[in-house]
């Protein structure tokens, strides 16, 4: 059975850039826009992974991130920042919210399949 990745990512831009990444894979790849959403998907589909992107509209992927950690049915899913913001305290700023990793825009596909493979394999 392949597993279920879910993005987070409001920009369409980024959402079509991830889409193509894991065409070639066997991974499922499951879309929300905003938080609020996103949050919905993973309380409904349970995804092995999510890629959180921390500007958003609705609830910001920190608020996010926190909200599903707090969930002891989605906690142990593992959380990947995948962000352009990039400045030396937003790592920080997104692991205090619960993200398991970071990533920063623009990211090398290379090492985002790798940190997903780490999670999920």
């Amino acid at each position: 059975m392949s597993k279920r990745i879910l993005m987070i990512e409001d920009t369409e831009d980024n959402r079509q850039i991830l889409r193509d990444l894991f065409a070639g894979t066997d991974y499922e790849l499951l879309e929300a826009a905003d938080g609020a959403a996103g949050l919905t998907l993973a309380q409904t589909h349970r995804p092995d992974l999510i890629l959180m992107d921390i500007q958003l509209p609705v609830l910001d992927g920190y608020e996010t991130t926190r909200r599903l950690k707090a969930d002891p049915s989605l906690r142990a899913i593992p959380v990947i920042a995948v962000t352009s913001y990039a400045l030396s305290d937003d790592e920080r700023k997104a692991r205090a919210a619960g993200c398991d990793a970071y990533i920063a825009k623009p990211f090398s596909p290379r090492l985002l399949l790798a940190k997903v493979r780490e999670f999920l394999e």
